[in-house]
Formats: C-alpha cells, sequence, structure tokens
C-alpha cells in the first residue's frame, strides 16, 4: 500500500463504531473485495472511493456500515464457521451488506439461501453487483464523470437494442421488430397452404414454379421475406458492433438464435443464384425447403421482449439438474416397464402374443405415453397381467413426473421476480426520461 503512513505494520477498520486490525500482508489477499481494494490505493481520492472517511494520523479506515454484519462476514472469511445471516436483522439489509463487502449469496448456507429466496419472491426485490447504490454512490458518480461520450453514446445504443423497457426509443425499436417477427411469420404459414402455393404457380410459367418451390422469389411474398431478413440483419450487425464484449455476444443463446434465423435465407440465396439448372434445383430442393424452414426460429426472437419467454429459458438454465434428473428417472422406469410389459404380452405365450409389443423398443413407446398419462390407444395391453402392469406404469409416471416439479416451479418464480423487478427498473428510468 503506497497511500498512508508507510511505518504502520497494520491498519484499522472501523465499521460503525467496531474497530478491526488487519496486518498490511493480510490486507493484499483478503477476502473481500472492497478491503482488499485498499492495498491498491495510492492517493486520498482512491481511499475515499473505497470507504467513507480515513484518518491518515492513525492509518484508520472509517466505513458507515452495519457493524454486528461485518463481525458474521468477517468471521466467515477467516474461516471460523459458515456464513449465517445475523440474529434479528432483516435478510434483505443483510444480503446488501454481504454485496457492498463483494460477497454473494452463494456464500450462503443453504438455508439461509433458501430463506432469502422466499423473502426476495415475497418483496419482488433483485440485487445486482453491476447496479449503481449497491457497490456505492461514489463509485457511479467517478464512473459516469470519468466516462468519455462516446463510451456513454454506446452504453445507451446498447441498452436501446438490449433492453426493451429501458427507453422510449427502445419501446419502439422493440414493437417494431415483434411486428417484422409476426409478419414474417404469417407470410411463412401462409406459403405452406395449397390455395396460396396454387395461385402463386398460375402467375409464372414451368420454370419460375421450381425456382418459387426451391428458394424465394420475386412474388410479393418473396419481397416481404427480404424487408424481414434486412431487418433482422441490420439489427444483428448493429447490437453485435455497440456490445461490450464481442466473444461473448457470440456466445449467447438469442444471438445464436438470431443466427439460426438469419443464416438459412442467405444459403438459399446462394445456392438459387449458383446454381443455375432446373435438375440442379430439383435434387437440392430438399435442402433448401429445410432451410426455409428453419426460419421458425424468428418466433424464439420475441423472447428479448416478453418476460414470459426469458423467464421460461432462465428456468431452464438454473434447473437442468432437476431436468436431468427428472429424464433420468422416466428412463429408468421406461426401461424397466418396457422389459416387463414384452414379457407379459409377447414372451410368455407365443400363440396369443400381443404383435405391437414385439420387442423392447416398440414397448418403451406405449410406456412413455403411459408415464404421461398421453393416451393414444394405437397399442394396449391385451392380457390381464399386462393391464395390471399398465396401470402401475400410470400410477408411477404421475409420481415420478411430480417429483421435481417442486424445485423447478420455485426456480421459475424465482426468475420471473428477477426479471419483473429488472424490467420496471428500467420502467421507472424510462419514466423519468419520458417526464423530463
Amino acid at each position: 500500500m503506497t497511500f498512508g503512513r508507510s511505518g504502520a505494520a497494520s491498519v484499522v477498520l472501523n465499521v460503525g463504531g467496531a474497530r478491526y486490525s488487519l496486518s498490511r500482508e493480510l490486507l493484499k489477499d483478503f477476502p473481500l473485495r472492497r478491503v482488499s481494494r485498499l492495498h491498491g490505493c495510492r492517493s486520498e481520492r482512491d481511499v475515499l472511493e473505497v470507504c467513507d472517511d480515513y484518518d491518515r494520523e492513525r492509518n484508520e479506515y472509517f466505513f458507515d456500515r452495519h457493524s454486528e454484519a461485518f463481525g458474521f462476514i468477517l468471521l466467515y472469511v477467516r474461516g471460523h464457521g459458515k456464513l449465517r445471516f445475523a440474529p434479528r436483522m432483516c435478510e434483505l439489509s443483510f444480503y446488501n451488506e454481504m454485496i457492498y463487502w463483494g460477497l454473494e449469496g452463494a456464500h450462503l448456507e443453504y438455508c439461509c439461501q433458501r430463506r432469502l429466496d422466499d423473502r426476495m419472491s415475497d418483496t419482488y426485490t433483485f440485487y445486482s453487483a453491476d447496479e449503481p447504490g449497491v457497490l456505492g454512490r461514489d463509485e457511479a458518480r467517478h464512473g459516469g464523470a470519468d466516462a468519455a461520450p462516446s463510451r456513454r453514446w454506446l452504453e445507451r445504443m446498447r441498452r436501446t437494442f438490449e433492453e426493451p423497457t429501458s427507453s422510449l426509443a427502445a419501446q419502439i425499436l422493440a414493437s417494431v421488430s415483434v411486428v417484422f417477427v409476426i409478419v414474417s411469420m404469417v407470410v411463412l404459414c401462409a406459403s405452406t397452404l395449397p390455395d396460396w402455393r396454387a395461385a402463386a404457380a398460375d402467375n409464372r410459367s414451368l420454370d419460375d414454379r421450381s425456382r418459387y418451390s426451391a428458394g424465394p422469389g420475386r412474388e410479393p411474398s418473396g419481397i416481404i421475406e427480404a424487408i424481414c431478413i434486412g431487418w433482422f440483419t441490420a439489427e444483428c450487425v448493429v447490437r453485435f458492433i455497440v456490445s461490450k464484449n464481442k466473444c461473448e455476444f457470440v456466445k449467447r443463446p438469442l444471438n445464436i438464435i438470431d443466427l439460426l434465423a438469419i443464416t438459412p435465407y442467405y444459403i438459399s440465396v446462394l445456392m438459387t443464384v449458383f446454381t443455375g439448372e432446373n435438375s440442379q434445383l430439383q435434387r437440392a430442393g430438399v435442402t433448401l425447403r429445410v432451410l426455409r424452414m428453419m426460419r421458425i426460429f424468428w418466433v424464439i426472437k420475441l423472447a428479448r421482449h416478453f418476460i414470459g419467454l426469458q423467464t421460461l429459458g432462465l428456468t431452464l438454465k438454473r434447473c437442468y439438474r432437476e431436468m436431468v434428473m427428472l429424464l433420468v428417472f422416466i428412463c429408468v422406469a421406461m426401461a424397466i416397464f418396457s422389459a416387463l410389459s414384452q414379457l407379459l404380452e409377447h414372451g410368455l405365450d407365443l400363440e396369443t402374443s400381443n404383435k405391437d409389443f414385439a420387442s423392447i423398443p416398440a414397448a418403451c413407446w406405449w410406456v412413455i405415453i403411459s408415464m404421461t398419462t398421453v393416451g393414444y390407444g394405437d397399442m394396449y395391453p391385451i392380457t390381464v397381467p399386462g393391464r395390471i402392469l399398465g396401470g402401475v406404469c400410470v400410477v408411477s409416471g404421475i409420481v415420478l413426473l411430480a417429483l421435481p416439479i417442486t424445485f423447478i416451479y420455485h426456480s421459475f418464480v424465482q426468475c420471473y421476480h428477477e426479471l419483473k423487478f429488472r424490467s420496471a427498473r428500467y420502467s421507472r428510468s424510462l419514466s423519468a426520461e419520458f417526464l423530463n
């Protein structure tokens, strides 16, 4: 540490009136991020960005924070126990203290994590480490003063394209994007109608007919499709330009879906341009139709503008362990019941055997539609033992499918509240911008 008394072997942290002495060697690699930042302070201005006040003579740093909460946090980082909530202290207040000092909710004991989740769900509260005010208002003011106008403009552009509720321009842009998605889906669905295709074929020659079935044409549907693709391409390019991290941008699931929705159109156009003969077009027609149908991924683009779809994706991301556990349950039960049903329906009496259960893979289809209570009726057991086994299979499926639902439901509610709180936060900034 280059700021303060060079001869002092330790520093003093004064947190809410409670004083803690730390050695300089320990301060450098201290587990709390805010405390360890003191080691790199080189001026009084840098120190005051980390703490609330500083006494150079006594080498003492003052923090206007909750002293009891810091005591619990200090015991945890020194390895004297697990991190739990302080008695008689609000869970949200303690979590706010954790974020201030540089800890996250994952550091809490599991029972305290559940208490925090329940409290946040009840109060619609969500804290994020990148929000100004959580890490200190002085830091936010300092960062805003030193930020270049170009960086502020890029940040504003990024929020406009990434957060539909961040400003009035973002809402208009999101509305236009939703209209283009709906129009493209309507055109895609209408182009598969027999009457639509027959009417289009009557207005073109035989040569044009093969081109229409293989790739985009010059009819109104092709023009609308080209306009929609142009909008989606421009939107994707601008979002890539204003993004902070280009590599992280490419790895995001929604951006990958955008590429999957846009790329097939350009591939089909290139194949149509470079494949000049009709015979070659006919051979490539299946591939082009598959690429054309991949535009259905445009529907997933609506997840950028609707909290419900975002909640579904975030829940699947957080509950992948429960989803894997559910699939394991189903696979184990399917293996057991399919083997038993094949034996009872086909393996014991070959003369009166049920041909639908001739093999275990064929019986797996019956097991899966029975466990999910779909029951198409295309195959069913005819023997008494097989019917008893079918009843057990149905009841077991209901129980096995219901077991992980509680965890998935809790995560869904938590994700919904987090996204709703973030949307409300941006809506408040939008209201302030509109009034100004």
